[in-house]
């Protein structure tokens, strides 16, 4: 368990993982560390949740993963557009899915959420703890200052969640390639203005988006041909953001009262190693992107949901290190593919008069349904698709595998009520679901060293649902197929990659 003593003057801190950076990526950690049952102290400069209005969208991919672990309930219904956007071109988000569509909810909301279920499950968190140094050998020492002095903490791994400008990533000193920004966004939200709703409207001179909630308007503006601007640091002016927002739509908005001002530009950088021995990195600290259709936050959330339970398992010697590098190649590999679309999404947005064409032809082909699916399963992180099977497992090609087990209805073959797949991995456990009815006792046999990592559950699939018939699943805590098949074969391969090997008394 985290231990919490005094050496003099410092506070010494023993714990199995220090995540530093308290956002939804880091809390997210939190959450699934502790649901694997490792020990986790988060530290974070800030003294709570964000109070700025910064993300406001929750795809389908981040909806399903709240919901597989019971998280959904306390959010209510919050608004849902099935419309999103492609670089400025309309787009429809609905895919198969129990959370179909973009959903709005306030980062400071989702902050809040993550918090409280990570307190809930035990994780200690330190606000106004700034990090100031750390060393990684056989361990991971870090000394920080927090608001009664210094405190020193020992930790197994560290994981840095803390931002774009991460502090564990300059520490490490990390290799963070990629190109600087050019152009950038004015962002305000503004009381006391009427403006009229622009969605990506590009007019002559810039682009320009506003919309009104509750009173309260955001406008951001972009002008064509402007440099970012040398501020120092510091967020623009109020002033700046009105004199843009009139050269480019000719309104004059600079009556109202401004709630919340800043910038953000179209940088574009991904470490190159997501793991660097026992640091690792999770969400804006592993990647730096332009916000673009909300999927900054969302790519963070689901970095850390890969992460948790592999870590965790590694931390309680059920699994190997090599586990860990599983994380890189999988989340590497999606934060290079957002990455791209996320660059091709800034031309087409903050280009000039030449990306008209480009724009006419994604306008067309998105009236394709291929292509919108495509498109679409990539913001909304429902595409993606795992090598999940490694040099030495082969099962047959199936639909399923590598991809997030479908929310769909199962009717109990042992008698209870029928329950969804998502209610099975709530738990934080493996699943082993056999879809034959029959109880597969030779699948039961096989799995059943593994017993206290994956749960084997026999129900039928409901009619009509996603799920084959007569097949058997082997799903990772994070949701994701790893081995499918009709009968035993590479069964025990797949559960020791992914699931560790048996002690010798097992």
């Amino acid at each position: 368990m985290t231990t919490d003593h005094q050496d003099t003057d410092t506070t010494i801190l023993d714990t199995d993982v220090l995540v530093v950076g308290a956002g939804p990526a880091g809390l997210m950690l939190a959450t699934e560390l502790r649901l694997g049952g490792a020990e986790v102290v988060v530290v974070d400069q800030r003294p709570g949740p964000t109070t700025e209005s910064r993300a406001s969208t929750l795809h389908a991919r981040t909806m399903e993963i709240l919901d597989s672990r019971g998280l959904l309930d306390e959010l209510g219904t919050p608004p849902c557009e099935p419309r999103g956007h492609f670089g400025g071109v309309p787009l429809d988000l609905t895919l198969p899915s129990s959370h179909p569509g973009q959903w709005k909810v306030a980062q400071t909301r989702t902050e809040e959420l993550l918090q409280r279920r990570a307190a809930e499950l035990g994780a200690v968190l330190r606000r106004r703890h700034q990090l100031l140094s750390l060393t990684a050998e056989d361990g991971v020492e870090a000394e920080a200052i927090g608001p009664y002095g210094p405190v020193r903490i020992r930790a197994r791994y560290l994981v840095g969640c803390d931002g774009e400008d991460s502090t564990v990533r300059r520490l490490v000193r990390a290799p963070f390639p990629g190109r600087d920004a050019a152009r950038e966004l004015l962002r305000a939200d503004v009381s006391g203005v009427e403006v009229a709703d622009r969605r990506f409207q590009r007019l002559e001179h810039g682009l320009a988006i506003a919309a009104t909630r509750e009173g309260v308007t955001r406008v951001m503006v972009h002008e064509f041909g402007r440099p970012v601007a040398e501020r120092g640091g510091a967020e623009p002016d109020f002033a700046e953001v009105t004199d843009v927002w009139k050269r480019v739509t000719g309104e004059d908005i600079s009556q109202g009262t401004p709630l919340w001002v800043n910038a953000f530009g179209d940088a574009n950088r991904q470490l190159a190693h997501y793991r660097h021995g026992r640091v690792l990195f999770a969400g804006d600290a592993a990647h730096r992107q332009m916000p673009s259709g909300g999927q900054a936050l969302n790519l963070g959330v689901q970095d850390a949901f890969n992460l948790g339970w592999k870590l965790a398992a590694v931390v309680r010697g059920s699994a190997g290190e090599d586990l860990l590098d599983t994380y890189h190649s999988e989340r590497h590999t999606v934060g290079r593919q957002v990455l791209a679309n996320i660059r091709a999404q800034v031309e087409l947005l903050l280009g000039g008069p030449e990306v008209e064409p480009a724009r006419a032809l994604l306008t067309e082909l998105v009236a394709l349904d291929g292509v919108r699916q495509h498109l679409a399963g990539m913001i909304s992180g429902l595409g993606i698709r795992y090598d999940v099977e490694g040099p030495e497992i082969h099962s047959d090609e199936h639909p399923l595998l590598g991809r997030r087990l479908p929310d769909a209805w199962l009717e109990p073959t042992e008698g209870g009520a029928r329950r969804r797949t998502t209610e099975l991995l709530r738990t934080g456990r493996g699943l082993l679901l056999s879809l034959d009815g029959d109880g597969a006792p030779a699948l039961r046999a096989t799995a059943a060293p593994w017993s206290d990592r994956v749960a084997f559950v026999t129900d039928r699939p409901a009619a009509g649902g996603p799920l084959p018939a007569g097949q058997t699943l082997l799903v990772r805590p994070d949701g994701y197929v790893a081995w499918a098949g009709s009968g035993p074969a590479g069964l025990a391969r797949a559960l020791t990659r992914w699931f560790g090997t048996l002690a010798a008394d097992d």
